[in-house]
């Protein structure tokens, strides 16, 4: 039998024909007329659980995923409980220490330059003249009066010595004048000069006099004048700087030739803060570090500002220093002045924090609470922070995780062995 519909001859066919499609999964026979009502009966009811399996199934799966959309949604729309980190069970675990007692400087400090303590500016003094000569360099020793640039003086001398010979001249004449008018004395009681004769030799002798004055005084300035040819040392010291070289056009009131040290004496010059200038006193000890040496130089405060400048609110400070070959008038320094000493507690960094309230710690108390407590910060130094007032020594302080605690937590410790202080 095929399946296709024009192989079939309906009249032909004495029974009714069921067609059979794809997507049926059985097919139903119709009842014949003969057929009897116990077999219509009996196909009936084996029809039915497969019609209860076919509806019945669907409808519960329906009804499952109903129940779990609305079990999530009231999950879902339902606040999880959170439980305050207060109130849980798991307490923090902290490290707690005893601030350790050291012996603590105070100390202040600043930046500035080293500069010679006097330091002496030397020019020419005389005529303008050409340079001949320079005997010095930066650095020298020199003695008071040592020469060290000599300037032109082919004119000088000349005119030196023809004053001297006028001098010589005149010292003649005047001892000339000085006879006749002595002779004069000795005859006037005899008569044999006048009285007008004998004033005319007085005058000329007083003339004569005054000549050789004048002819010394003009000697004596023009070896003024030769003397300031030869440039030397006013003062015993060390030679700073030389602007002078052979050929070269010195004149009065120019540019400065020579700064010399007084006596090779250094300084170090600084301004420091208002604030700090009040507790820092002349006398008091002060190390000086130069860039690029290791060692440090000894010194002592000689000098404070008598005024604060108003616009930087700065004042100067001047710490003495010994001579020495490295202290180079121009270096850049930096200095410590020591104003106290005092056993001070010491933290590390990590114990101490700060905000808009000031610099504070973390204590824990008898009863194992966290408790905020605030401190001064007088300093920090390699070996912590310098706790200036705040607390007595004896105190539990959190060590390390401050910053993560509240206020009254309840926390657990572990202690934390300090070292005996030096």
């Amino acid at each position: 039998m095929g399946t296709s519909p024009e192989h079939i001859d309906p009249e032909a066919q004495d029974e009714q024909v069921t067609w059979i499609g794809r997507e049926r999964v059985g097919f139903d026979r119709a009842p014949s007329p003969e057929a009897p009502a116990s077999v219509l009966s009996a196909e009936s009811a084996a029809e039915e659980p497969g019609l209860l399996r076919k509806w019945l199934l669907p409808a519960g799966v329906v009804l499952v995923a109903l129940l779990a959309a609305s079990a999530s949604f009231m999950l879902m729309g339902r606040k999880p409980h959170v439980t305050p980190l207060m109130h849980q069970e798991e307490v923090p675990l902290v490290t707690v220490m005893t601030p350790v007692l050291k012996e603590v400087t105070a100390t202040v400090s600043f930046t500035g330059a080293i500069a010679a303590r006097y330091d002496m500016p030397i020019a020419n003094e005389g005529d303008t003249a050409r340079i001949v000569g320079v005997y010095v360099w930066p650095g020298d020793h020199v003695r008071k009066g040592q020469l060290l640039a000599k300037l032109d003086d082919s004119v000088l001398i000349p005119q030196i010595n023809r004053l001297a010979a006028s001098l010589d001249q005149s010292r003649a004449q005047a001892d000339l004048s000085a006879a006749e008018y002595k002779r004069a004395l000795g005859v006037q009681a005899a008569g044999a000069l006048s009285a007008e004769d004998i004033e005319k030799r007085r005058a000329a002798a007083v003339t004569d006099a005054a000549s050789v004055k004048v002819a010394a005084a003009q000697l004596a300035e023009a070896e003024a004048r030769l003397a300031r040819t030869r440039v030397t040392a006013p003062i015993a010291g060390t030679v700073l700087t030389r602007h002078a070289e052979v050929g070269q056009i010195a004149s009065p009131g120019g540019e400065t030739l020579f700064r010399i040290a007084s006596g090779g004496e250094v300084e170090m010059r600084g301004q420091i803060a208002e604030q700090d200038l009040a507790q820092v006193k002349v006398g008091q000890p002060a190390t000086v570090y130069l860039t690029g040496l290791s060692r440090p130089f000894q010194g002592h405060v000689w000098l404070l500002g008598a005024v604060i400048d108003p616009q930087t609110r700065l004042g100067e400070i001047r710490i003495a220093l010994e001579p020495d070959p490295a202290l180079r008038p121009g270096a850049f320094a930096r200095a410590e002045v020591t104003i106290a000493r005092a056993r001070r507690p010491v933290l590390p960094k990590t114990a101490v924090f700060s905000d808009d309230a000031g610099s504070y710690v973390f204590m824990v108390d008898a009863q194992g609470h966290a408790m905020r407590h605030a401190v001064r910060v007088a300093d920090t130094s390699e070996d912590g922070v310098v706790i200036g007032s705040g607390l007595a020594g004896d105190e539990r302080v959190v060590r390390t995780a401050g910053g993560f605690l509240r206020e009254g937590e309840s926390v657990r410790t572990t202690t934390e062995v300090a070292q005996p202080p030096p």
